[in-house]
């Protein structure tokens, strides 16, 4: 696999997103104008890729080349369609576990929940387009190369595709430090996605209103919060251990 390329310059990014590759996110400086930039911003829309309008100093930050205000990620992975994965693991007779990811904007984190998911046996990851982090080579290196191997599915709107995982009889259960109820005690048959948020901004109102239940892990008070993929981690280990236990 390729490591990710940085593409700097108004045609190079706008050829870019002319072709099939895929394209993890565009940044565009507020000061740049112009019939390209028109064009990049109506490809990005079009084709719904992610592009952000920045201070021309971050761009800076990124590449010392002749930028022009824009820069474009291509992407190291291919992105998967989360029906399609989750019909392939009906069809083979498994019941699919899901990790649902709102809010996870480090790298660092990613890469650490990819390595702690593949190997705990989730079928797929799923984060929406804003406000996540990027499948960089960053994020690749700490999962170990996870994230060349677990199906990552990017989505457009979260709220929907929680929707339409509850369509298919997955239950979803997010991890919340308020809740009730710890990991243990709640009833983690298949199949099911859970739910993660980061430790600063946690699930949002709107999808904890999607969610089936809610658990929280056990936590010494002189602690405020877990990282999120040591959370995530223990959340896994729960749900594989009450699966073995009822085989």
């Amino acid at each position: 696999m390729e490591k990710q390329q940085l593409i700097v310059g108004r045609n190079p990014v706008l050829e870019l997103l002319q072709s099939t590759q895929e394209v993890e996110k565009v940044l565009i400086a507020r000061n740049a104008s112009g019939e390209v930039v028109k064009q990049i911003i109506q490809l990005c829309r079009d084709k719904n890729i992610y592009y952000q309008l920045v201070p021309e100093i971050k761009i800076n930050s990124l590449s010392k080349a002749n930028h022009q205000g824009i820069l474009a990620f291509s992407s190291l992975i291919e992105y998967q369609d989360i029906q399609k994965i989750i019909d392939y693991t009906f069809e083979k007779g498994e019941e699919p576990l899901l990790l649902i990811l709102e809010n996870i904007t480090d790298v660092r984190n990613l890469g650490a929940l990819a390595r702690t998911a593949l190997g705990l046996g989730v079928h797929a990851i799923v984060f929406p387009k804003k406000e996540s982090a990027a499948v960089n080579d960053v994020a690749v290196k700490i999962s170990a190369g996870a994230l060349l191997k677990i199906p990552v599915c990017r989505v457009d709107n979260l709220i929907a595709t929680l929707k339409d995982i509850k369509n298919n009889g997955i239950q979803l259960i997010g991890l919340d430090g308020t809740a009730e109820t710890y990991m243990h005690e709640v009833d983690t048959k298949m199949p099911l996605a859970l739910v993660a948020g980061s430790e600063d901004d946690g699930i949002s109102l709107q999808v904890v209103r999607l969610l089936d239940r809610i658990a929280k892990l056990p936590m010494q008070a002189s602690l405020e919060s877990y990282n999120v993929s040591v959370a995530t981690a223990m959340a896994l280990y729960e749900i594989n251990r009450q699966k073995v236990k009822g085989a």
